[in-house]
């Protein structure tokens, strides 16, 4: 109990001391807009891009405070698998301590308890999906530390959280059991064009699924995706090397996968209204050679890892089954009916995911439906897509904040470079974020403009956070990496796909 109270007392005082610094601080300057507009830094007489970085920070130094924040938060997702470790080492320990006083505490009457806090609190830093969410904080009480809680509210309040929403509701929409049936039977169709071997599955999952999501949205074909690909493949405990090898061409894939139309690639749909891309536009100049890429980088690792396939674990004698879902119902078949409701809920989600008040009311029609049909349903879990939601709501709150280094620097370069620069800047950035502060960019050609959408893409599947879909299939799979999900192993694995990719943009 004592442990207890000492740990309350240290949250508590965490909650109260940053209210108490604001209320007692004389940092308020009287402004109350951050951050600042870009116009509003009047360097547009400056030409180098270190003068432009610099000068920026002497007019805002919480500029360089917030984004120091964003690199915390970014290296804290590449410590997230040492958090994990490190929790259960100390779970382990604490079992070992219940186990030598096991016999005190007849005599004593004490309780130990099951759970070590300390164990947990770690366990909760490693979740990757709460990340960016954590690392808010400090950025919330900075900026009203420097310019009042009015301040940090507003800027808070001015956020758009619609794509966070949407990817909550279309990711259980997604792996409501009637979709995951209905797309994993039409899915196995297609893969008996292979035979229905497990190669085939595998090849089928990675280039029927990223596709479909220029219909159904990236975020809704990476849950389905990464589902089926829960089952056929992870539970069956392949290799390391090619566990990290399938989801980083699945990110990749995902990422390029929503450019044959103008309405599902989050860094697309930031872009194609302001620059009058059409579906015809989108397919013509990006989604052939997404396809081709899609093929070409499956290939690949098809022929590398081809081994492998003879040696994955039946189902019934792998461990990996326990991480599936588990269906309540003995009744395997969906009727017709109740399949066909749940894509026309789809198709609304889909049609108004720009309309927060339609497709939340089609969420709830969703979760009514479910209630009433619930013989052919399986629980509807909110937590996954609740901390994906999480996740890119922290995400977009830090991104709003990088444009005062971001847009200066794409504006700086010609084509070539600009396309890398993107491709970079994505894995470090929600590569949405880098298509809306590339649209704020004055005067950019064409090609310039294919550019950056392109190197946007391209680098989608670089990290977690580079393209808003992946945290919703890491969710998914990450349960299957058994000594924590490594970010360089992700980027290992997504690198050959992404510089295939690449060139097909800037060569076709």
């Amino acid at each position: 109990m004592k442990r207890k109270r000492y740990w309350i007392t240290i949250f508590l005082i965490s909650m109260i001391l940053p209210i108490t610094l604001i209320a007692s601080s004389g940092a308020h300057s009287g402004k109350i807009n951050f951050p600042p507009t870009l116009s509003s830094y009047n360097d547009s007489h400056l030409s180098d891009i270190g003068a432009i970085l610099s000068h920026r920070v002497q007019q805002e130094p919480l500029n360089l405070m917030v984004t120091l924040l964003f690199l915390g938060a970014i290296i804290h997702t590449f410590m997230a698998s040492k958090f994990q470790k490190v929790s259960h080492y100390l779970q382990e320990k604490h079992k070992e301590k219940m186990r030598r006083k096991k016999q005190d505490i007849q005599y004593t009457g004490d309780v130990l308890e099951e759970v070590s806090f300390l164990s947990q609190l770690f366990h909760f830093f490693g979740e990757i999906e709460v990340v960016f969410g954590l690392w808010v904080l400090p950025v919330f009480w900075s900026i009203a530390y420097f310019y009042g809680l009015d301040a940090s509210i507003s800027y808070f309040s001015s956020i758009n959280y619609t794509e966070p929403m949407f990817v909550v509701v279309i990711m259980t929409l997604a792996a409501a059991r009637p979709i995951m049936r209905f797309a994993e039977q039409s899915l196995k169709a297609i893969s008996k064009l292979g035979r229905g071997s497990s190669a085939a599955m595998w090849f089928t999952i990675l280039t029927v699924g990223p596709i479909l999501g220029s219909l159904i949205t990236e975020p809704a074909a990476m849950t389905i995706s990464a589902l089926i690909l829960a089952k056929e493949f992870y539970a069956r405990e392949p290799s390391k090397r090619f566990a990290y090898a399938t989801i980083g061409l699945l990110f990749v894939n995902i990422s390029v996968g929503g450019t044959l139309t103008h309405f599902a690639a989050p860094p697309v749909l930031m872009v194609a209204g302001k620059w009058g891309w059409s579906m015809g536009f989108m397919f013509s100049n990006f989604g052939w050679k997404a396809v081709l890429g899609i093929l070409i980088a499956n290939t690949i690792y098809f022929f590398v890892f081809r081994n492998e396939f003879g040696q994955l674990k039946d189902l019934k004698e792998s461990d990996g089954s326990r991480h599936l879902i588990k269906w309540d119902m003995r009744d395997d078949k969906v009727p017709m009916g109740v399949t066909l409701v749940h894509v026309l809920l789809m198709i609304w989600t889909v049609r108004f995911a720009h309309y927060p008040s339609l497709f939340i009311a089609g969420f709830l029609c969703f979760l009514g439906f479910v209630e009433s049909t619930a013989h052919h349903q399986n629980r509807t879990n909110l937590k996954p897509a609740l901390l994906v939601g999480f996740f890119l709501a922290g995400l977009v709150i830090h991104g709003g904040l990088q444009k005062w280094w971001i847009a200066p620097i794409l504006g700086s370069l010609s084509e070539v470079p600009l396309m890398v620069g993107a491709t970079v800047l994505t894995a470090f950035n929600d590569n949405a974020a880098i298509t809306y502060l590339a649209a704020l960019v004055p005067d950019l050609t064409d090609s310039m403009k294919y550019a950056v959408v392109a190197g946007a893409v391209t680098g989608g599947g670089l990290t977690v956070i580079a393209n808003a879909p992946n945290p919703a299939g890491l969710s998914i799979l990450q349960k299957f990496f058994s000594n924590g999900f490594s970010p360089l192993g992700l980027l290992l694995g997504a690198l050959i796909p992404t510089i295939i990719m690449g060139f097909l943009f800037m060569l076709l």
